[in-house]
């Protein structure tokens, strides 16, 4: 960042105490006569280049993210002005505007002109794959979704606990309300909430982080797809809850994957 003054001559490293003293005037010529006898090389000082003070955007960089990653911030939510982040973190606007762009090269944060600033992922993670996604065929999205969501479905299977088949039943239940209701919205909602919950059932930890930076991707895409299934063929999510519940991992996979293959039908078609 330019701070405005006008630039001076680098200055050199002063050797640390003890060191040896520099050589007086006229020695250089000598010191090089030395070399090319065989003498030792003399070291050459190293010029101090001006340090940019990057801390204080650090520190206000990893208070956004901490905004973001925490859900304080939800994805899609405006986030303050910069006069306002400047109050907040007792930061000049440039800093602000420093920390906040670095959020947005991270795929976390998104301008959007004459509107503000808008939490675009929840990860650094989840921004790639949502830039990836949004750029993707409906098909391979969903030759994706196949092949992670049949094995989460397995071990989800598996390692089911009574709480969370519990949680699966209430969002099947609330899922269908929403669909009676015509509720579009909620319906993208809820089913991607009950798609967390049976990823959540795994109780894997790394592969549920990896389906949550997914399904943050994964909003249109089920959008896409609940808007083309008519309302009497939309039973697939109660027989892979039902496969879970009764611990079945291979009708689990199954069942994931017969609902994902009508689909994919659909978007070869």
């Amino acid at each position: 960042m330019s701070t405005g003054t006008t630039a001076t001559p680098d200055p050199v490293l002063v050797p640390p105490a003890g060191a040896p003293a520099a050589p007086p005037a006229g020695a250089s010529a000598r010191a090089s006569a030395g070399a090319s006898a065989g003498g030792p090389e003399p070291l050459q000082p190293a010029p101090i280049r001006t340090a940019r003070r990057t801390g204080l955007i650090d520190q206000v960089i990893e208070q956004l993210r901490a905004q973001i990653t925490s859900g304080q911030w939800a994805v899609g939510a405006r986030i303050p002005t910069e006069s306002e982040l400047a109050q907040l973190t007792a930061t000049s606007r440039n800093t602000v505007r420093e920390a906040v762009q670095s959020l947005v090269h991270a795929g976390l944060l998104e301008r959007r002109q004459g509107s503000g600033t808008y939490v675009l992922a929840s990860s650094e993670l989840a921004g790639a794959v949502s830039r990836r996604v949004a750029a993707a065929r409906h098909r391979d999205v969903l030759e994706v979704r196949r092949t992670l969501e049949a094995g989460i479905a397995r071990l989800a299977a598996v390692r089911r606990t009574p709480e969370d088949v519990a949680r699966m039943h209430l969002l099947l239940a609330e899922r269908a309300e929403a669909r009676h209701a015509g509720d579009i919205d909620g319906l993208v909602s809820i089913d991607v909430d009950l798609h967390r919950a049976i990823a959540q059932a795994t109780h894997n930890p790394v592969l549920t982080e990896l389906y949550e930076n997914l399904l943050d991707a994964l909003q249109e895409n089920v959008r896409r797809n609940v808007e083309v299934i008519p309302p009497e063929d939309d039973e697939g999510h109660t027989g892979l809850v039902a496969a879970i519940e009764a611990r079945q991992p291979d009708r689990a996979a199954e069942e994931t994957a017969r609902f994902l293959d009508d689909l994919l039908e659909d978007a070869e078609a």
